[in-house]
């Protein structure tokens, strides 16, 4: 499988390509990154030095790819922070590109806007690029539930609300949306879900909250989600397998007291997942 990923990357710590990249590989995917900064560390630390990759410096880097005619092999296009409103053009118009070169090629979609507690933190015209433009082009998206109700113009409270608000992601055009930081009343308490909803049915998976903000953790649930679904086809089993991994990836980062994941150390919860956690079918 081959991936082409249009991420944002940081020397320090794991966020956007820096987080997704190594996850893939230790699962036996190869993944092309295409960068659209290149920052010293993630912005959670309210400052950093180093470029936003200028739009068409981006497009040069993936029109390079295509002289080298890899876009036939590219399987996924995954996109994740949109850092400005230029970036998107550029996506969409390799998304194209490799689907006119490969039909069968999906688009992946993390429409990363910001999140219950912290609300937006994209700049304003980015929502709304990505409901109107973005989300449409995609076959699989990941939002939270935050990202899901404003894509929608929902509020996503319950599991018959949050289903509900998926479908209508979904009649745009995305044929999987996966949900992730999923929280209802009628959940145990100290309790976290994601719901994984295709053509084919619904399915949820439960797991203890882990007390932490994890920049980055995002990203590799997109991508370990997205990739074990192009290759298997069975969403319930990527569900299982990315939480499982995920699970361990934040548990470990959390016993280490570090504010950056430890994603070498976790590797083996990629390779080789515990599969811990039951996934249930709701509809």
């Amino acid at each position: 499988m081959k991936i082409l990923s249009i991420q944002s990357a940081v020397a320090h710590g794991h966020v956007g390509n820096s987080a997704a990249v190594f996850p893939l590989q230790r699962i036996g995917v190869e993944v092309l990154p295409v960068y659209t900064v290149n920052f010293s560390n993630h912005t959670g630390y309210g400052s950093w030095r180093g470029p936003l990759i200028a739009p068409d410096d981006v497009r040069e880097v993936i029109l390079g790819i295509e002289d080298r005619g890899v876009l036939p092999h590219i399987d996924v296009v995954l996109s994740g922070y949109q850092g400005g409103e230029g970036i998107a053009d550029v996506i969409l118009d390799a998304v194209d590109r490799v689907k006119a070169a490969n039909p069968d090629a999906v688009y992946a979609c993390d429409p990363v806007m910001g999140n219950a507690k912290s609300g937006c933190f994209v700049a304003p015209a980015i929502p709304v690029l990505l409901r109107d433009r973005v989300v449409p082009a995609a076959d699989i998206i990941t939002p939270n539930q935050f990202e899901l109700g404003f894509l929608t113009g929902t509020e996503p409270a319950d599991l018959d609300s949050t289903l509900a608000s998926a479908d209508l992601a979904r009649a745009t055009g995305p044929s999987t949306v996966l949900v992730t930081s999923v929280e209802r009343p009628d959940a145990p308490a100290g309790n976290i879900e994601m719901l994984a909803v295709t053509d084919e049915g619904a399915w949820i998976v439960q797991t203890p909250r882990i007390p932490m903000k994890a920049n980055g953790s995002g990203d590799v649930t997109a991508a370990l989600f997205t990739s074990h679904l192009r290759r298997s086809g069975d969403a319930a089993d990527a569900l299982a397998r990315t939480t499982s991994s995920v699970f361990d990836l934040l548990s470990l980062t959390h016993e280490s007291g570090d504010r950056e994941l430890r994603l070498v150390e976790a590797q083996e919860a990629y390779a080789h997942p515990r599969m811990q956690f039951d996934v249930t079918r709701v509809r």
